[in-house]
């Protein structure tokens, strides 16, 4: 069983703070517990996924089994590009009201060369963000702010990848340090609506193309069915096979290369797929799987996080994103989730669905000491992003210059 909130066990597990963060002897009373350690962490799985369900805005990156699986695969050791010396940097945040969870944050803390705590899940995460109870965030989230305002001692707080309207935005609000607000990513979105739905938002022209990209797939006969939990493992082994035949001879994610990665997803996607917010998709042709895809979902939103398809498709001219968002659109709309999430990135195929454009912000707060240490941050993250707009202005001029070398 696992320690209650206020039991001390070895010093080595966990580090429980038993805080008062009310001062009030009539009202609430808040505790937080600081977890260092990777088995306590696994250990809150049952209360993290209560609180995941009661917050409205979480993500499926915010679930315990995305996280745990993450910190074991990158975050203790694993391997180059992990996190330096990650054992003993871990920095999971619980605070409780009268017992009961009702906010909680996964950090790690990483030197940047200043200290910095950020979320667990790095760069193969797509959304970061606090764990809020709804019913409780107006007095929950002051007191998360004072329990990382307590361990944030030394470290500048950097929350990339917040989606905008997320629970840390309370978080962010009652902060009463320095605090910056600045633009990460951008998402493209789109209604969770069956696929007639999506294809009333097209000009006819375009409407009419997509009809008959799905008709071709109709002709061909492809086949799709859902993986059942059991074979998740062998199914994710073959989703990655078909990502990497993909790219094959073209710019890819080397990370989703990586035995790390297949470890990390196959591991959390298992888990997921057991309370609900995975799925992994086949599609089949004459008998073979020719293609596959692992969608991630919250109480909300739902994401395909990661697809692989056979290069013969193409050669077939199956049209892969039309099929794919075919196969997500009914049953995510049917499941009674709102928003059908591309995730990020900025892809000219996204936008033939004139999804929404959501931007993605990076929330940075410290103490009043350390504010010359926040402001060094924030001018290392623009100085990052102007050079990164550069880079990609320049690759047009680039590319015509090399082709007229080549002429």
């Amino acid at each position: 069983m696992a320690p209650g909130p206020g039991t001390r066990t070895a010093a080595a597990r966990y580090v429980p703070v038993s805080a008062l963060l009310n001062a009030s002897r009539s009202g609430p009373v808040f505790t937080t517990e600081v977890c260092r350690d990777a088995g306590r962490f696994a250990e809150l799985a049952p209360e993290w996924h209560a609180l995941y369900r009661r917050c409205r805005t979480a993500t499926p990156f915010q679930n315990h089994a995305w996280l745990h699986s993450w910190w074991l695969s990158y975050g203790q050791g694993g391997g180059p590009g992990a996190a330096r010396g990650g054992r003993g940097r871990l920095r999971v945040v619980l605070v409780r009201r009268d017992g009961e969870p009702v906010a909680a944050v996964a950090l790690m803390l990483t030197h940047r060369p200043l200290p910095v705590l950020v979320h667990l899940g790095g760069s193969i995460t797509d959304f970061s963000d606090v764990l809020l109870d709804d019913e409780y965030a107006d007095t929950a989230a002051p007191a998360l702010a004072q329990a990382l305002a307590e361990l944030a001692r030394t470290a500048v707080i950097d929350l990339r990848e917040v989606r905008p309207g997320a629970a840390a935005d309370r978080l962010y609000d009652c902060w009463r340090g320095p605090r910056r607000r600045l633009a990460d990513s951008v998402c493209l979105e789109l209604p969770a609506v069956p696929m007639d739905g999506l294809l009333t938002r097209l000009p006819a022209a375009r409407a009419q193309r997509a009809r008959a990209k799905l008709r071709r797939l109709d002709a061909l006969g492809i086949g799709e069915r859902v993986v059942e939990r059991a074979e998740i493992p062998a199914a994710v082994e073959r989703l990655l096979a078909l990502h990497r035949l993909q790219w094959q001879g073209r710019g890819v994610t080397t990370e989703h290369l990586s035995g790390r990665f297949a470890e990390h997803l196959t591991r959390a996607v298992r888990a997921m797929a057991e309370s609900g917010d995975a799925r992994v998709t086949e599609f089949t042709l004459a008998g073979a799987v020719v293609a596959a895809d692992v969608t991630l979902m919250s109480g909300h939103l739902a994401g395909g996080y990661l697809y692989g398809a056979d290069p013969e498709l193409r050669a077939r001219k199956a049209d892969v994103a039309t099929m794919l968002l075919r196969g997500g659109a009914g049953w995510i709309s049917a499941s009674g989730r709102t928003t059908l999430s591309m995730l990020r990135g900025d892809e000219p195929y996204k936008h033939h669905w004139r999804p929404e454009t959501v931007t993605n912000q990076r929330l940075l707060l410290a103490r009043s000491a350390l504010a010359p240490s926040l402001h060094l941050v924030v001018a290392r993250a623009v100085g990052r992003g102007r050079a990164a707009e550069l880079v990609k202005r320049a690759r047009p001029r680039l590319r015509a210059r090399r082709g007229g070398d080549k002429g």
